[in-house]
């Protein structure tokens, strides 16, 4: 039992203050935790809604016990945190795991700063507390059990050396144990410096209803708005939806634009260059909205309500789009706030921090974050940009329904071998003949824990009743979404493959689930392409490599399985396994997505230049190494193979070494990948692979998809941030094809066919196909069917034909 009032423990951190710990006296200072366990911030304490009584109760009864004491932490003279120590072998939670005598279990809540916030406030609290208890010398391992859904808790405590372990179910909630021995943290605080995110300075609810609106503040929502005005203002121009007029010539290439809304009296003024491919890069000081001739705020929501009529959208589907377009502001505004690290940081930043850093989501759509289905709380446990892990859930399907497929080396125990430990499949295996079932009629499935609660528990009700579909429980590993949100990566071994799982929310113009159709020949098509292409000594030249989809579980719903393979209730239920690019990469290289080269900053600096910059080499040389790993495999698969793929910055993983890129890896094969001559021969089950897609059409694959859907935004970059010409990009460009095309001139009847140096090709509008339909935009069988162009426009190299040949880079 603790005695009153007692000092144990005093630390002065530097750069911050003194921190003391002392013990807890239970008539004074139940009144101050009577106040925070009533408030949002302490709603995993489990206290709320009590009374002074209640709380002075269980304080008493928990203090009773020799081997469990409370303390309070002392900052500034003002009670900061309470810390509850106790002995776990005495405790409910030995039945969980087998607990040391050199074990101490710790519970803590931490109160934020009373008046002004306080730079790395948690993070010197937590640290004290861990220093506190290793003073203890007979303690050499700290356990902790948050509830699953803490995710701040869960990130301070990985940060401190803490190792997550098993999902537990305790009485009042859902947990899971995390671990911290002393050497671990000893090595671990010597090499880290507190957190520089904005969200790590307390450990309140993340889904709390003030927290789920933290970051929508007057000034941030503004620039937000400004943000998402000036794309759609440059998107809807590109796509010939617009048509700003010119006023002026302003000099050096930029000039006053004015843009009337479809009410006259509404317009936009803003100065702007005009680059190729019908670009405009926009100014964003000088972009100002006036209405009557008075400035106004800029509001994206009014914007597409007041060019309705230009954009044609049909007014039954204007609500839905409105609710993507806030919720694309909304996920802007968290952005903004969340304090990523800078450009010049993220140049020499792993691969995880990168892909969570990332603020533009696709750049080609206005609409890009609409992600309809999830909710406030969801966005912070889930997005990619948030940066919380979870664990996977895993469900036992009945093999009469159960699907898997997989490579013929990966056989289905194996698979699950390599990403589930023993111990793990052993508890699985329990739980299904606890319920008398026999484990070797069922095979395991991994699923987004946000399916079961949304959409499985209820809609798969049927199967669970009749017990072909069980639910195990959550597996061990930490995985963390990836840009395209239902892909995971296991943050735990990054070894192991990437987990990509039917998440049954809209985006951008899908319901996201996984079809049968496509899953049950995903490996037979990587092992054909990897026939196809891993021989191939051009390929092998530029290192192009594919993450391969190398096996599948899927779960047929009998109630459904009439209404096809693309309906969304035949997608549900159903994931995927892919190769990790930490497989594919060799010794002092590292990954990162090509997203990144179009990322700037919260202060305006992009990225690009800093990777160019750290590598040494001229922007020339850097680039033309980026055209060779990127572009170069594409070509080549275009002209020899008929093959196309959908190669966007999502897609598409650099390889660097330092920092200069050396190859590509390409993932999202399985639905993407197309054959386009019926010449080609493909194997019976992969039929479908082939696509009859017209003459014109066909080239676009590099076309669209890389010189607008990529390069067009990597033009805008290269001329702000690094003062290098767009002209002079599109020359490098231009002598990459040339020389591909001296490399292999047993092709050239090829090049003559399909001209990558036309004077003009179609542009197909991808927001176009979102206002048309933003349920479905493309017909996934007939990917040709349902595009929306607008005419020709100009092809940037054209002007680099035979007859004008670019400069060689040196």
């Amino acid at each position: 039992m603790s005695v009153n009032n007692k000092i144990v423990y005093k630390h002065n951190y530097k750069d911050f203050g003194e921190i003391s710990i002392r013990t807890f006296d239970l008539n004074e200072d139940s009144k101050t935790l009577h106040n925070w366990v009533n408030q949002e911030y302490a709603v995993f304490w489990g206290m709320h809604n009590t009374s002074l009584e209640d709380v002075k109760s269980e304080y008493r009864k928990l203090i009773e016990p020799v081997d469990y004491d409370v303390f309070v932490g002392i900052y500034n003279n003002e009670e900061v945190f309470f810390l509850e120590r106790y002995n776990p072998q005495n405790d409910l939670i030995n039945k969980h795991y087998e607990a040391q005598t050199s074990d101490a279990g710790v519970h803590i809540i931490v109160a934020p700063p009373k008046n002004t916030k306080i730079p790395h406030f948690t993070w010197y609290m937590f640290q004290s507390i861990m220093d506190f208890v290793f003073t203890n010398e007979s303690i050499d391992r700290i356990v902790v059990e948050p509830d699953i859904r803490n995710k701040k808790m869960f990130a301070l405590c990985e940060r401190i050396g803490f190792y997550l372990d098993k999902i537990i179910e305790l009485p009042h909630k859902t947990a899971q144990l995390a671990f911290l021995d002393r050497k671990r943290y000893q090595n671990q605080i010597k090499k880290i410096t507190p957190s520089k995110r904005s969200n790590m300075n307390t450990l309140d609810n993340v889904v709390s209803p003030q927290q789920s609106v933290q970051h929508i503040k007057p000034e941030v929502w503004l620039q937000s708005n400004k943000l998402l005005v000036k794309k759609a203002i440059c998107e809807f121009t590109h796509e010939r939806i617009f048509a700003p007029k010119k006023v002026k010539s302003i000099g050096e290439g930029w000039s006053l634009f004015t843009l009337s809304a479809d009410n006259s009296n509404i317009v936009y003024e803003f100065e702007a260059k005009e680059l190729a491919l019908e670009q405009l890069m926009i100014k964003e000081s000088t972009l100002i909205k006036r209405k009557d001739n008075d400035l106004v705020d800029l509001d994206a929501i009014l914007f597409i309500k007041e060019f309705e009529q230009t954009l044609g959208i049909d007014k039954q589907k204007l609500p839905v789009y409105l609710e993507e377009i806030i919720s694309t502001l909304y996920g802007s505004a968290f952005k903004i706030t969340k304090g990523n690290p800078t450009a010049k940081e993220l140049a020499q930043a792993d691969f995880q921090t990168i892909e969570q850093s990332m603020t533009e989501g696709h750049p080609g759509f206005v609409a890009n974050n609409g992600r309809i289905g999830f909710d406030s709380s969801d966005y912070r446990s889930y997005a990619p940009e948030a940066g919380n892990s979870f664990s996977l859930l895993w469900l036992a399907g009945h093999k009469s329904k159960a699907v898997y497929s997989a490579i013929e080396s990966l056989p289905y125990d194996k698979l699950i071998h390599q990403e589930l430990d023993a111990n793990t499949i052993n508890q699985f295996n329990q739980t299904l003949s606890s319920k008398g079932l026999n484990p070797e009629d069922y095979l395991f499935i991994p699923i987004h824990p946000w399916q079961w609660f949304n959409k499985l528990a209820m809609v798969f009700a049927p199967e669970i009743a009749k017990a072909d579909l069980v639910c195990l429980g959550y597996g061990p590993d930490q995985y963390l979404a990836q840009q395209s949100i239902r892909t995971l990566f296991n943050t735990t071994n990054p070894q192991k493959f990437y987990t990509k799982s039917a998440l049954s929310i809209l985006n951008m113009g899908f319901m996201r689930g996984l079809p049968l159709y496509y899953l049950g020949t995903a490996p037979k098509m990587a092992i054909w392409l990897e026939n196809l292409l891993y021989e191939d000594k051009f390929i092998q030249e530029v290192g192009f490599k594919m993450l391969s989809e190398i096996g599948s579980v899927s779960y047929v719903n009998p109630y459904f399985e009439e209404f096809g393979p693309h309906n969304d209730y035949n997608k549900m239920l159903a994931s995927l396994w892919r190769e990790s690019p930490y497989s594919k990469i060799k010794e002092g290289q590292k990954p990162i997505t090509m997203a990144a080269l179009l990322h700037v900053d919260h202060h305006g600096n992009a990225l690009l230049p800093e990777y160019i910059k750290s590598s040494g080499l001229s922007i020339e040389y850097w680039i033309s190494s980026y055209l060779k790993a990127y572009l170069s495999p594409l070509i080549h698969c275009f002209y020899k193979y008929d093959l196309v793929f959908m190669p966007h910055g999502e897609n598409i993983i650099l390889v660097l070494e330092n920092n200069k890129p050396v190859s590509s890896l390409l993932k999202d094969i399985t639905e993407e990948a197309v054959i386009l001559s019926p010449e080609v021969e493909l194997p019976e089950d992969l039929k479908r692979m082939y696509a009859p897609v017209p003459e014109d059409v066909k080239l676009l694959s590099i076309f669209t998809d890389v010189f607008d859907g990529f390069f067009r935004y990597l033009t805008p970059i290269l001329e702000e941030h690094a003062n290098f010409p767009e002209s002079k990009f599109w020359e490098l460009v231009a002598l990459n094809i040339r020389e591909y095309q001296q490399q292999h001139p047993e092709l050239i009847d090829k090049f003559n066919k399909y001209d990558l140096f036309a004077d003009t090709f179609k542009l197909s509008c991808l927001n176009r196909l979102q206002l048309n339909n933003h349920k479905q935009m493309i017909d996934l069988d007939d990917p040709v069917a349902l595009l929306q162009f607008a005419g020709e426009i100009a092809n940037p190299i054209a002007v680099y034909s035979v007859e004008t040949e670019p400069e060689e880079v040196v």
